[in-house]
């Protein structure tokens, strides 16, 4: 696996360099914005590690760039606390993200954890491709139409489409959702599910205020409408 490292702060990105160097990744580094932007063009990444403050251009500012031609999952590192950067990031197209100062063990985790969900795949052939409401899904190929239209999702996005279609009709709370998507314990950030639909919504809804594929049930959660 192919790893971009997005910092300027040369000793961060060492230590992040030897740390996943040591578990076998190939990783390739950028110190600012327009070299992150160039870098990413590499079809062989399978993973950004990107810095929201970054020289020449911001973090949101590549992730933003990067999205125009890539779904490549973007885990992003902010030095503030502040909810809104966290939720502007997932908002500008990162996959998730780490507030400054991380533990590089949880950091791993996360990133194992995205790459795993994005190389998975259902070989049994019956279970391949599913088809709910005029929405399909293709888990070999990880893509999604509807009614006959290509929809660009990213890592996360994918994964919440594939679980709620796998299960028309069943609830979902934000909580089942990070636990399931996630994968890892996300502890009081409940609202980065809700960005990820709003998102998803956006792009598979013809009017995301009136979604007719992935519904509301106030107080509890997200589920698919099965028509």
């Amino acid at each position: 696996m192919k790893l971009l490292i997005v910092d300027d702060e040369k000793l961060l990105v060492k230590g992040l360099k030897f740390n996943f160097e040591q578990d076998n990744y190939e990783v390739v580094t950028a110190s600012d914005g327009e070299e992150a932007v160039k870098a990413a063009k590499d079809k062989t990444i399978d993973l950004i590690i990107l810095d929201l403050m970054l020289p020449k251009m911001n973090g949101l500012e590549v992730c933003q760039k990067v999205r125009e031609n890539s779904n490549v999952p973007i885990i992003m590192l902010t030095a503030k606390s502040d909810d809104i950067d966290k939720i502007m990031g997932l908002d500008y197209g990162a996959d998730d993200y780490m507030t400054k100062p991380f533990n590089i063990l949880e950091l791993k985790a996360r990133v194992k954890a995205i790459l795993r969900r994005k190389s998975r795949s259902d070989d049994t052939p019956g279970e391949r491709n599913l088809t709910v409401s005029g929405v399909s899904l293709d888990r070999m190929t990880r893509r999604v139409d509807i009614e006959g239209k290509k929809i660009e999702l990213t890592v996360k996005e994918y994964d919440i489409m594939d679980l709620l279609l796998s299960n028309p009709g069943r609830v979902y709370s934000r909580d089942d959702l990070l636990d399931l998507i996630w994968g890892y314990d996300y502890p009081g950030d409940a609202r980065t599910v809700d960005v990820h639909v709003r998102r998803l919504r956006e792009k598979i809804e013809s009017d995301p205020a009136q979604p007719k594929y992935i519904l509301t049930k106030w107080g509890v959660g997200y589920y698919f409408k099965n028509a």
